[in-house]
């Protein structure tokens, strides 16, 4: 069996947790607690681009903000 995180043909998901953190996510797996859909689901690249662009900061948020 192939590894589901790195199956090029397969699609994803970009998720977000409450700390602004993101993760890339294989869209036939059910999304864990805590994370939210926040991209797709699109192919790997298109997903990790998402990432790429929205999450500029990898502290997590209550870190950063005091929340």
């Amino acid at each position: 069996m192939s590894n589901p995180f790195e199956d090029p043909a397969a699609e994803y998901l970009a998720l977000i947790n409450e700390q602004d953190q993101y993760s890339l996510w294989p869209a036939s797996i059910e999304v864990p607690a805590g994370w939210s859909v926040a991209h797709g689901p699109a192919d790997r690249e298109e997903c990790l681009a998402h990432i790429e662009a929205n999450w500029t900061d990898m502290r997590p948020a209550r870190t950063v903000t005091g929340r």
